[in-house]
């Protein structure tokens, strides 16, 4: 079904391209193969005009969506034609100086372990045929510099392709604090990656809030959901912002916790001070920010929380609901 109408449009957009004067929506119908074979060449069964003004009126608007532009032309006889005049829908020609050129290279190269590899290098490969200088080779330049982006998680396809589409998705996610994971309905507005991990953002339709999600959690398949978003999507999407707070990094308050010696390098990079105390166990000094607590948790019996009090409250409340399950 998708690929006959990707034909259809092909087909309609090929004929208002190559066409020196306005078309009218006979002429197109007798002239598009698959307007023929649905609707016949006028005359038909009652209602099949109707529902052939109905499909070219939408497929008018899709191509107009995917960016043809489409004049609409009345002749003095007050017949309605349509054309795609080519000086209309011709791009401008492409410049790229050595820089440019450089900055494309890397961006590619980021992308060679992944699917994205061979959409990357063709679209170098038309840019060198549009007109990308003969000496200059993205590729090469800069070579010094060699960019990694890992995308070791499955889900990281299905996700990006439903924030290209705007299409629910559905998978199961399992909380750093949880011992199973549950199922979570969201709305996917963007997929960025900070210090090593992917993360996604959205509308999370369950709470109804909006919601990042870390890749390396998601378990199982990630499956699309028919309909539209219901919830807006913002302009700007803080996906790094909202990790980091949640990582402490914006924090403006200390904590004190007590570490089991050898264990927890992350949390003794952060650290403003540490102290041995003895029998094994170090006292550390680290900022606190909103979602200190779910981190701590992820270090189970290597962390105690010495102050503040509420901060102890909390781990300990997380620390009870896994036991729970």
């Amino acid at each position: 079904m998708a690929i006959a109408k990707a034909e259809r449009l092909m087909n309609l957009a090929l004929c208002l391209l190559g066409t020196r004067r306005p078309l009218s929506k006979r002429e197109l119908r007798e002239s598009i193969e698959a307007y023929v074979e649905a609707f016949g060449t006028g005359g038909g069964p009652a209602g099949s005009d109707d529902s052939f003004n109905r499909m070219f009126e939408r497929d008018k608007d899709d191509l107009r969506e995917l960016g043809l532009v489409i004049e609409t032309v009345e002749n003095l006889d007050g017949d309605v034609g349509y054309l795609a005049r080519r000086d209309s829908n011709r791009l401008p020609p492409i410049t790229i100086d050595a820089e440019e050129a450089a900055a494309l290279g890397l961006a590619a190269k980021v992308w060679q372990q992944a699917r994205l590899a061979g959409a990357a290098s063709g679209a170098l490969q038309k840019l060198r045929a549009a007109g990308l200088p003969e000496d200059v080779d993205p590729y090469e330049a800069h070579s010094a510099l060699e960019p990694r982006i890992p995308v070791h998680e499955a889900s990281f396809e299905p996700l990006m392709l439903a924030c290209r589409d705007r299409r629910p998705v559905v998978f199961d996610y399992r909380k750093a604090t949880a011992a199973r994971p549950e199922q979570r309905h969201v709305e996917p507005w963007a997929l960025e990656c900070w210090r090593g991990h992917w993360y996604l953002a959205g509308w999370d339709r369950d709470r109804g809030a909006e919601r990042v999600f870390r890749l390396s959690r998601i378990t199982g398949k990630v499956r699309a959901r028919a309909g539209k978003f219901t919830a807006d999507v913002p302009d700007v999407v803080t996906v790094r912002e909202t990790v980091a707070s949640w990582a402490g990094e914006s924090a403006d308050r200390s904590a004190l916790i007590r570490l089991r010696t050898g264990a927890g390098y992350p949390l003794r990079a952060k650290a403003a001070h540490i102290r041995e105390v003895g029998e094994g166990w170090d006292e550390l000094e680290i900022p606190y920010g909103h979602g200190l607590d779910a981190w701590l948790v992820e270090f189970g019996p290597d962390v105690v929380v010495l102050e503040p009090a509420e901060l102890r409250a909390d781990v300990v409340d997380r620390l009870r609901a896994v036991a729970k399950g």
